[in-house]
């Protein structure tokens, strides 16, 4: 790894592109649990460049917008809420530059979203009259701006006042009617696209600016249970066969541990068998232990060294993760909850239970931060898995896209789209995926979806959301079926020339995952279930035996379709 050259690949490149699909991702595997992504020490520079701007540029306009209060003051966590938000759904935070592949430009968001003519995704456009279509109109662009507008206008706004029994007098806070109008263009905006509704983060953010909407003796102990859900939301999540796959990957890409010896412990025998090792596992279920247990200590203590040591816990749990730069770099969320468990549980944490006293904002919260992500996790066909606080669980859903190469007078299908990026890039992707537990799954089944994978550019569907809908942060349903069927309406695609495969995540009370495979021109193919325990036991380039598959439909098959 160099200041501004990727890490060269581990064999003779022209050698390598003669292997089959699944040998081309083994090596690329393989250096993957010793080098990570390989990527150029200066792009994490420009990431923490992009965090100290998001901090600093945040603290300013708050402070100074505020009449440079105190930073325990209610109006500071309310505008903080507020600019990261906006940040998020700017398309400036998660999911940006290049560790997500984005490289020209190094972010979608608003480049996509305040550009008629553009992709968008409704939730819901068979039940919600008026949203049907999949082109982005001056409709959707100015209820984005609108969004946006409102946003910046809480942000330099100097608020109301308000009192509450935990705070010191009369003090600054956001105005409810405001806070109510921007709720209400993010609403609106999300029935129209779901894709920059995720992007803003709405089930933390949007949670904690329906709190703000409720009289300000609330506020401490509401925030604080909406935090104390969101860890145990996720920590619930990762209880699971995924998550030890999740955590090996993003150490080994961690930019400062250089000890290829400690990450050959991650794995079982590095480098033919990369199975979580018994060490890669404790490391992971470490950190849910502390998910689930310091926040316990945060919320049923007021005060005294007790609480004292969680909150150092839970600061160090969070730098941890900010100091991995996982790969949907969620950075600055990560340093929003530091920030929020010092003003939360730091200065408020003494505040008592009886302050929260309204009945319709704990119905909310038990919907919002309790009714979600249970049903996400049971259905999670029908919850995105943000959420379903399901947040680097390992339990996605996903898909890869296979583009049917084209002969020398004919164009590719990938080329329709547009896209030229390098070979060895693109399978380091593959092999990333593949890393994880539903990886190889994916792999096993873009077998089944055509003939001759050979004949096919295989890309991960993170990448295609990227390159269409302007963002990608893990959730296979920005890159689904829904997704498919709007390129087809664009690139009308013949039989076989475009196939996705999708995988669904894995609901929390069975041990299998729903796949189906689906066709650009001629709809589902074949669907049916993979066992987790068989996806848990595969190599990233599963071997000499086929993955095999429970068929809803066992004489169809994909192939034959291909054809």
């Amino acid at each position: 790894m160099g200041l501004l050259d990727p890490t060269p690949p581990p064999f003779e490149v022209a050698e390598w592109r003669r292997l089959p699909h699944l040998q081309r991702i083994k090596p690329l595997a393989q250096d993957w649990a010793l080098n990570g992504f390989g990527t150029p020490v200066a792009v994490y520079f420009l990431y923490v460049f992009k965090v100290f701007a998001y901090a600093a540029l945040g603290a300013l306009l708050i402070f100074a917008t505020s009449g440079w209060p105190h930073w325990t003051e209610p109006i500071v966590f309310e505008k903080a809420v507020v600019w990261t938000m906006l940040w998020e759904v700017l398309g400036l935070g998660a999911g940006s530059l290049p560790l997500t592949l984005r490289f020209s430009p190094m972010v979608g968001g608003f480049l996509y979203w305040l550009r008629p003519g553009t992709t968008r995704l409704p939730p819901w456009p068979e039940r919600v009259p008026g949203t049907r279509g999949t082109a982005r109109t001056w409709f959707d662009v100015s209820l984005y701006g609108a969004l946006l507008a409102a946003m910046v206008f809480l942000l330099v706004s100097g608020g109301t006042h308000g009192s509450a029994p935990w705070a010191d007098g009369e003090v600054a806070r956001l105005s409810p009617v405001a806070v109510g109008v921007m709720l209400a263009l993010l609403g609106a905006l999300g029935i129209r696209d779901k894709v920059p509704f995720l992007a803003a983060r709405a089930e933390i953010y949007g949670t904690l600016a329906i709190v703000i909407l409720f009289p300000l003796t609330n506020l401490a102990i509401a925030a604080q249970l909406v935090f104390f859900c969101i860890w145990w939301g996720a920590a619930s999540s990762k209880l699971n066969r995924h998550f030890p796959f999740v955590v090996t990957v993003m150490i080994s890409n961690t930019p400062w541990n250089r000890s290829r010896a400690m990450k050959r412990r991650l794995y079982t025998r590095h480098p033919e068998d990369l199975l979580p090792s018994r060490f890669g596992a404790a490391v992971a279920h470490l950190g849910t232990v502390m998910e689930f247990s310091l926040p316990l200590v945060l919320v049923l203590s007021s005060g005294g060294i007790v609480q004292k040591l969680a909150i150092a816990g839970m600061v160090i749990f969070h730098a941890h993760i900010l100091s991995t730069f996982p790969l949907a770099v969620p950075l600055e969320w990560n340093v929003f909850m530091i920030f929020g468990v010092l003003f939360l549980f730091g200065h408020y944490g003494s505040v008592p239970f009886s302050t929260i006293d309204d009945p319709l904002l704990l119905v909310i919260l038990a919907v919002t931060c309790v009714g979600l992500p249970v049903l996400g996790n049971l259905r999670p066909d029908l919850i995105s898995f943000l959420p379903s606080m399901r947040y680097y669980a390992g339990n996605w859903a996903t898909s890869q896209w296979l583009f049917r190469r084209g002969g020398n007078d004919e164009e590719s299908a990938e080329a329709k789209l547009d896209r030229d990026l390098v070979e060895v890039l693109l399978y380091k992707g593959l092999a990333f995926r593949s890393m994880h537990s539903h990886g190889r799954a994916l792999n096993g089944l873009t077998a089944r979806a055509v003939t001759d994978i050979e004949d096919y550019d295989v890309r991960e569907g993170e990448l295609v959301a990227g390159v269409i809908l302007g963002y990608n942060f893990g959730d296979g349903h920005f890159h689904d079926e829904r997704l498919l069927a709007a390129v087809q309406e664009r690139c009308h695609y013949a039989p076989g020339e475009v196939r996705v495969v999708t995988l669904e995540s894995q609901p929390a009370h069975v041990q299998r995952q729903r796949y189906r495979i689906w066709d650009a021109a001629d709809g589902l193919v074949e669907e049916g279930y993979v066992d987790v325990a068989e996806m848990a036991k595969r190599q990233p380039w599963l071997g000499d035996e086929p993955l095999p598959v429970d068929c809803d439909e066992p004489g169809a098959t994909a192939a034959s379709a291909a054809g």
